[in-house]
């Protein structure tokens, strides 16, 4: 078996310890780091080493950015306002879900908060309105994964980042081109497959019923909107930016210091952070270069981009897309494609391996889908037995999308751009 396939064991225990200890994987996976290291005679500097400083750092900067801007309220209000648009039309309102999703993501916030945000929210009027909440916290979900792919969000910017660790660049405009069309299709087969077109409702949001953006709010929506005007227009560094006007956003004092800390997602830079850990030395060792070539050996050129983006749907039914999937397939990309026979850009994989295992973030286990089941029960006052039929329902919507957006994959829609 020899090392290379030893770490691999050793990658699979700190998914499957995480999964089915519910221990954070990140956590689990630096803890394994040291016994791997020491079997495979890697010094303890060189373990340290492989923890990614400068993605932490812009990842933190986004997420603290972003987690005054919840705490304040201001993502929230900004997102039942927009919603309210819909007026009687209650048919537009998971069109309108979905592309406030996707640019709410995509400017900053990035897939995971946008999710955390809209997906309860969502599926909380879905029960107000008695309407199912298999559209709207799918649509939801789908949207913040579409956006999140973006140049300046957190996991657009874990993608490029494991991208030029393997020599990649210059894929930051097709990777968020590539995001949109994968994830607009699927939404577009929910939309007909559930009859979002035939949506009703009496409960109807008005714009005028809703209270005004504060102050604080005010001053908030100028620091996302300098954020974004700062990477694009002056291709400032995002995490440093981000830092910078969330310390102003402070002096300020339009949030609390303790609750914005508090906000962020450290479970998720934890993860993150410690599975490329692990992965360091699984890269050393020979691990991802065996798993490619066991990859490669049941693809070709063309049936690659459908089978990996496979690959990586089913590992995020049960793993993190940011803190796993991702970091797990991405660095197989160039030996996949050396294997196959070459033929296929970099950025169709990696595209494939991203979309795919983002849209499995619909399933009820994941953190949008398990967090709007939650909100959908406590609202509609759901029995137990609502609850585990919506479960599987929930379910099958992410074997759909994943199934949908690997054949999206396997179209040559990715390498048009």
């Amino acid at each position: 078996m020899g090392l290379a396939g030893l770490s691999l064991i050793f990658l699979v225990a700190a998914i499957a310890i995480g999964f089915f200890r519910k221990i954070n994987t990140g956590l689990v996976a630096i803890g394994l780091s040291l016994i791997l290291g020491m079997i495979g005679d890697v010094g303890v500097k060189e373990i340290t080493g492989g923890f990614p400083t400068s993605l932490f750092i812009t990842l933190l900067g986004v997420m603290f950015l972003f987690s005054i801007s919840q705490q304040n309220g201001t993502l929230e209000l900004l997102a039942k306002k927009t919603v309210s648009l819909a007026g009687e039309r209650t048919n537009l309102i998971p069109i309108i879900v979905f592309v406030f999703s996707t640019v709410l993501a995509a400017v900053g916030p990035g897939t995971i908060p946008v999710m955390s945000l809209m997906a309860p929210y969502t599926c909380a009027l879905a029960a107000s309105m008695g309407y199912s909440p298999l559209l709207l916290g799918a649509t939801s979900v789908i949207g913040a994964a579409a956006g999140g792919i973006s140049p300046i969000a957190p996991t657009g910017i874990l993608g490029i980042s494991l991208a030029e660790n393997i020599g990649v660049t210059g894929i930051g405009t097709a990777y968020f081109i590539n995001s949109l069309i994968a994830q607009t299709v699927y939404f577009i087969v929910l939309y007909i497959v559930l009859k979002g077109y035939k949506m009703k409702s009496n409960v109807v949001l008005n714009w005028r019923e809703l209270p005004k953006f504060e102050k604080n709010q005010q001053v908030t929506l100028l620091g996302m909107a300098a954020l974004v005007i700062g990477v694009i227009g002056f291709k400032l560094n995002v995490g440093l930016l981000a830092f910078t006007i969330g310390v102003i956003l402070l002096i300020l004092k339009v949030s609390s210091e303790k609750k914005a800390i508090a906000g962020i997602p450290w479970s998720t830079l934890i993860l993150v952070t410690g599975v490329n850990v692990l992965m360091s030395i699984v890269i050393k060792l020979g691990g991802i270069e065996l798993m490619a070539n066991g990859l490669a050996s049941i693809m070709t050129p063309f049936t690659a981009p459908s089978l990996m983006g496979l690959t990586a749907g089913i590992m995020s039914w049960f793993s993190s897309t940011s803190g796993v999937v991702m970091p797990t397939l991405i660095p197989t990309v160039n030996t996949v494609i050396e294997a196959v026979g070459g033929g296929i850009a970099p950025v169709v994989l990696i595209s494939a391996i991203t979309n795919t295992a983002h849209v499995a973030g619909t399933s009820p286990i994941s953190t949008g889908g398990s967090l709007g089941l939650a909100s959908y029960v406590q609202t509609a006052e759901a029995s137990e037995a609502e609850e585990r039929k919506l479960f599987v329902e929930m379910f099958l919507v992410a074997i759909g999308g994943v199934f949908v957006v690997a054949l999206v994959a396997g179209t040559g829609v990715y390498g048009a751009f």
